[in-house]
């Protein structure tokens, strides 16, 4: 395939800097989604697992990670988990001890480690200026490479049934990782942006449809008003057309987040199937 149109929206990271400001996993949720909503998260215990924080090394050093898989066995399929706007907090861990109790080695690394800690960060508008608006499409790509060849390391990841799975600044990520990687056997975007983000994150989703190597299942929320339904439906027509056999649920009347329990946007319903979805999209495509 050729994928050079991919490749110049994609240029090689430059790892020259050798800073990181997140240093470690920590526990609770982000100040950004302050107050959670109590009554609706979802704990997810370590009965059965391995599950904790680990260091991916990278180019330029090491990032913080969190890992979870069965504390019996090996060779898993492996599951990339990548980080909404807020890190890898308490959400995204759990997430990772969702997969593992169905048997997968799970793990989500910090991608923004470079750049700050989004975890400290109250304020969303701060957030993206300071933060998210700083992280080369590269970077992202270039960790997710090193996580995948991390998880290989430990005897305990068969990578040979990579899947990734993200959410919302991760589920955007999730449609460019599925360009980039010809070993990844399945993606699926939780209400992924199909748009550009900032002047170093400048790939459109919807621009590299005929680059993606593996397919990818969209779970997208009818009313959210960050992805409007005519973009959605732009994407699943480029799609069809591109004859590639990635699919897109839309979830009529749902917002944004409805996969995030600990917020107001939570929605069990759509949240629910969509998580049995995605299981089975994995399988259906070698990830289990």
């Amino acid at each position: 395939m050729d994928d050079s149109h991919l490749k110049s929206l994609l240029p090689k990271a430059n790892f020259s800097r050798r800073e990181f400001v997140i240093t470690g996993i920590t526990t609770g949720f982000a100040l950004a989604v302050q107050p959670v909503q109590a009554q609706t998260v979802i704990t997810t215990d370590t009965k059965g697992l391995e599950a904790g924080p680990v260091e991916i090394p990278v180019p330029d050093g090491k990032i913080p990670a969190y890992r979870a898989m069965p504390a019996k066995g090996t060779r898993f399929a492996t599951v990339l988990v990548i980080h909404e706007a807020f890190g890898v907090h308490e959400h995204v861990q759990d997430l990772c001890r969702r997969l593992a109790k169905v048997g997968y080695f799970a793990v989500a690394p910090a991608l923004f480690a470079r750049q700050g800690d989004p975890a400290k960060v109250a304020d969303p508008a701060n957030l993206m200026k300071e933060i998210l608006s700083k992280v080369p499409d590269a970077q992202v790509a270039s960790d997710l490479d090193a996580t995948a060849a991390w998880a290989k390391s430990t005897g305990k990841a068969n990578t040979a049934k990579l899947g990734v799975t993200g959410f919302c600044w991760g589920g955007r990520q999730v449609w460019l990782y599925a360009a980039h990687n010809p070993q990844l056997k399945a993606g699926v975007a939780w209400y992924g942006i199909l748009r550009p983000v900032s002047d170093v994150a400048k790939i459109d989703p919807l621009e590299i449809v005929k680059d993606l190597k593996a397919p990818v299942l969209g779970l997208y929320g009818g009313a959210d008003p960050g992805i409007p339904l005519p973009k959605i439906e732009e994407m699943k027509a480029k799609l069809k057309a591109a004859k590639k056999p990635s699919e897109i649920v839309i979830y009529p009347n749902t917002p944004h987040g409805f996969n995030a329990d600990y917020r107001a946007s939570y929605r069990e319903k759509e949240a629910k199937d969509g998580w049995k979805k995605m299981l089975a999209w994995f399988k259906k495509y070698g990830v289990a």
